[in-house]
């Protein structure tokens, strides 16, 4: 449906609303066998971009939680 080069360049909101519609679609039936495969695809396409992107925030926000620690005991024994 789409290229890999669109799909990595899909924000998470854009992914995620046109995963939202995908489902949608497929709820509200009336399309064919062949339309409801497409959509099922392109829902876990988009589903793997989403994943992709909390994972990332994920890493980002352990990250800077863990930095955080670390700064944490050379802070308070400066203030000893």
């Amino acid at each position: 449906m789409t290229s890999k080069v669109t799909e990595e360049s899909l924000g998470y909101e854009q992914a995620r609303d046109e995963l939202i519609e995908v489902v949608r679609r497929l709820e509200a039936g009336g399309t064919t066998l062949e339309e409801s495969l497409a959509l099922w695809e392109r829902g876990e396409e988009l589903a793997k971009v989403c994943r992709r992107w909390l994972d990332g925030a994920r890493a980002r926000l352990d990250a800077a939680l863990a930095e955080e620690e670390e700064e944490a005991p050379a802070g308070e024994a400066d203030g000893e």
